[in-house]
């Protein structure tokens, strides 16, 4: 998973920076996934558009199953041959609903070791931060020193400041400012669902994680009847993508939850924008448009090709003088 440390370590210069426009985690993972996702709009656009390609040619889809019901290899090669006809491929979306994984595993990461990926400070002084809380009398039992070490610090910031001489005062400045930024809404970013107490409300998080994904898929289905006969990743992502997402969100700190929350409902409003210009209806019509355009252009031509034969017919000469002689 060093992969993804690493990555972690990349948006971290990036959440800093927002968090640093304005002091609060929360706050900070919205502005990201929005930039985030106006940097994807391009593959977004491709993708939205075979979603509607498919919505497009579903009816001739089925015609082909009540056809070759009892011949599932012609079918599949009639599927083909029409899929190449229309110019689709059935995995064309899958990449776009892939990538916000690898971007939810890098902010798992910044959440997880805040110091080293956000704050960027040296892994030196981190870990001798480490050694020495674990061997204060208290300490080391009380928090969870070792994988969530970083987080522990930043989450008892205060109590833990006058054991913390191995960090420069820029670096303790950065780590206090850091520690008041991830309440959001009432909910501790920094705390992780599964080990939370039911009245932390902390259930809410994988809770709209599961409600948000699976009202926008049943939503975007309704949109898009074509869905109903994706192929492919498309398919399973459907209904395995929510239950993946949400039981993620249960066990992990609940920034991570939050960003994917925040990153279904912008890709909803993003999808159902997009829906509008490029639907199956408006696909249909463009390309009706530019079918007659293309016939209107090669009658033109024809008409210029066929001008210049009258003249030739008579000899060459213009009608008026063909007229006079």
């Amino acid at each position: 998973m060093e992969i993804f440390n690493w990555f972690g370590s990349i948006l971290g210069y990036l959440l800093w920076f927002l968090y640093e426009i304005i002091p609060n985690y929360g706050v900070a993972i919205i502005l990201f996934t929005i930039i985030t996702k106006l940097l994807l709009l391009p593959f977004s656009v491709k993708q939205q558009k075979s979603m509607a390609a498919n919505s497009k040619m579903a009816a001739k889809q089925q015609e082909i199953r009540t056809k070759y019901a009892n011949d599932r290899l012609k079918m599949q090669e009639e599927m083909q041959k029409l899929m190449e006809q229309e110019g689709v491929n059935p995995t064309s979306g899958c990449l776009v609903t892939l990538i916000p994984f690898p971007i939810m595993l890098g902010i798992y990461y910044t959440v997880l070791y805040p110091l080293q990926n956000v704050l960027h400070i040296s892994i030196d002084s981190i870990n001798k931060a480490t050694a020495l809380l674990s061997q204060i009398p208290g300490v080391g039992t009380t928090l969870n020193v070792g994988y969530y070490s970083q987080m522990e610090i930043i989450k008892h910031f205060d109590q833990l400041r006058p054991h913390l001489t191995m960090f420069t005062g820029d670096e303790l400045s950065r780590m206090e400012s850091l520690s008041r930024g991830f309440n959001f809404c009432g909910l501790n970013l920094l705390d992780t669902p599964q080990s939370s107490h039911f009245l932390t409300f902390m259930w809410v998080i994988p809770a709209l994680c599961l409600l948000t994904s699976l009202l926008s898929q049943v939503i975007m289905m309704k949109m898009q009847p074509g869905m109903s006969q994706q192929q492919g990743c498309m398919k399973w992502m459907m209904f395995i993508l929510p239950l993946f997402s949400a039981w993620i969100a249960y066990t992990v700190p609940a920034a991570v939850g939050f960003y994917w929350i925040i990153n279904t409902v912008l890709q909803f409003l993003q999808t159902w924008v997009l829906n509008i210009f490029y639907n199956a209806d408006t696909m249909i019509a463009k390309e009706e448009a530019a079918r007659i355009a293309l016939r209107e252009i090669e009658e033109k031509k024809l008409k210029m090709i066929a001008l210049p034969e009258g003249p030739r017919n008579m000899g060459g000469l213009p009608a008026s003088q063909k007229k006079a002689e």
